[in-house]
């Protein structure tokens, strides 16, 4: 006897039940924004991240959640946020990472990486010489260890 009652009465509301599913997942598909900020400038960019890592309060997660979203962006940094990044990690300490931050900008060259990570430790060599940091390949991490 239910089971006569519930399968009419699921046959009955399942329609309405996957209609307003329906409407309910396209009004959220509609209002998704897949960028933060669409109409910031290149120099907006790197102002934002100089001012994120230049702050003085700056500790160690707010330090390591700024590199991972920076490196989430399909981008290569600047130098000046490069600098404002090692002086963060030089505030703070935490000189591995330095390394990995380099080791990330190198990365993040790609195919074209052998132009442009000897640019940007260019760039950034009289910071790296003031703050006391080593490249990998000072250190030589750039080569297996065995």
């Amino acid at each position: 006897m239910f089971r006569l009652a519930f399968r009419r009465f699921s046959t009955a509301v399942r329609p309405i039940v996957t209609q307003r599913l329906n409407k309910q997942s396209l009004a959220i598909a509609s209002v998704r924004n897949f960028s933060e900020n669409p109409d910031e400038t290149d120099e907006q960019f790197d102002a934002r991240w100089e001012a994120y890592f230049n702050k003085p309060d700056i500790d160690d997660w707010e330090l390591r959640r700024g590199l991972n979203e920076l490196h989430g962006h399909d981008c290569v940094p600047e130098p000046k946020i490069i600098i404002a990044a090692l002086k963060a990690c030089r505030r703070l300490n935490d000189s591995a990472m330095a390394i990995r931050l380099l080791e990330a900008v190198k990365f993040k060259g790609g195919v074209s990486a052998s132009v442009i990570y000897p640019y940007v430790i260019q760039e950034i060599k009289p910071a790296l010489e003031e703050l006391g940091i080593s490249t990998p390949e000072e250190l030589g991490l750039d080569k297996p260890a065995y």
